[in-house]
């Protein structure tokens, strides 16, 4: 009998068309043979429905005026309950496969209200993805459980900052501890979203502004002058694979922007990244340490810069990575002789 599976897309998330594409990727690519597919589309304001129109309206964003019908979830016995015109119909799902990048999914929420109706969710649980997605709180982790170097950081909260006197003596430890330029990001966001390179200190300020848009606590952080390496990590029940490393080329941009990495082609990469077999078994395995120190499971991509030193610096993890087909953690697993159908396959089974 096949197994039923809920596709998530959309969300209250400045990622919201990565997710269309994200999904759009993987409907297109799971085994309808072995499983039947469902969706659950989540509007910018938050409104969940079950969506029984064309799928090709998610890739176009015009899902909203399809087929659909409002969609809950039943704590008591695993089932989504849809709120058809003839009544309520509880449906059973076998697993979760949430498809919606940034805030409101990628931080364990969405994992939380599935566990609590005891339905499997592909990836990283609530706890999990809820650190990952605080690079602030990783970070910590990964400086106690290993050796990898990181980037020297100053955090600041929202309500430590409440007048400019707060924000130069802010700036000025930023100052000390490392200089410009320096990137000032939100701790909790995803895609370079309201991330900025601050070169010199009049543009400090609306930095750590515009971060605070997107989150109530921001990271600002040393640069890192080396080039961009990217690894997939695939975990099912313990076994971990990890893929070779790519490289990212941002070309003319300052760094791997939200334009960049979606909009643009001003980026391009490598395939495996231009490192030597020792250098890319090295950070393979500084990976699999972080993956392993912040209690993941599923899959997630492990970002490091590798300076001119051939030095691995860690830069975040992302525990829900873009997925369409030409997102770089497909593009390492198909590398690496892993399709896409059979990734997901893979990583479905790893939470059923």
């Amino acid at each position: 009998m096949k197994k039923t599976i809920l596709i998530l897309f959309g969300g209250k998330s400045s990622e919201y068309e990565v997710s269309l594409s994200s999904a759009t990727g993987a409907i297109e690519n799971i085994d309808a043979d072995r499983y039947d597919v469902r969706l659950c589309g989540i509007t910018r304001e938050g409104r969940m429905y079950w969506f029984e129109d064309d799928p090709a309206m998610i890739a176009a964003d015009t899902w909203e005026s399809g087929k659909k019908y409002p969609l809950a979830v039943d704590f008591s016995d695993g089932t989504v309950l849809v709120m058809r015109d003839c009544g309520p119909e509880h449906i059973r799902v076998d697993a979760v496969l949430p498809m919606i990048h940034g805030k409101f999914c990628e931080d364990g929420t969405m994992q939380g209200l599935f566990a609590v109706a005891g339905i499997p969710v592909v990836g990283c649980d609530c706890q999990a993805s809820a650190v990952c997605m605080d690079k602030a709180a990783a970070k910590a982790i990964v400086a106690s459980e290993t050796s990898v170097r990181l980037a020297k950081a100053v955090v600041v909260k929202a309500d430590a900052v409440r007048s400019g006197d707060d924000l130069l003596r802010i700036r000025e430890e930023a100052e000390r501890k490392f200089g410009y330029p320096m990137f000032v990001k939100p701790s909790r966001a995803g895609s370079s979203v309201g991330v900025t390179k601050v070169k010199t200190a009049d543009r400090f300020d609306e930095a750590v502004r515009a971060a605070l848009r997107e989150d109530t606590k921001v990271l600002v952080e040393e640069c890192i002058v080396g080039r961009e390496i990217e690894v997939a990590v695939l975990e099912e029940h313990g076994k971990v694979t990890v893929a070779h490393p790519a490289e990212i080329d941002t070309g003319s941009s300052e760094f791997y922007d939200y334009e960049t990495k979606y909009i643009s082609d001003a980026s391009s990469f490598y395939l495996p990244a231009r490192l030597s077999p020792e250098k890319q078994d090295e950070v393979r395995g500084y990976a699999e340490r972080i993956f392993r120190a912040l209690d993941c499971r599923g899959f997630s991509r492990v970002d490091f810069f590798c300076t001119e030193s051939g030095e691995f610096v860690f830069n975040e993890i992302n525990t829900l990575p873009g997925f369409t087909p030409i997102s770089m953690y497909p593009k390492m697993m198909v590398n690496d002789g892993i399709s896409y159908r059979d990734l997901l396959t893979r990583l479905i089974e790893s939470a059923l």
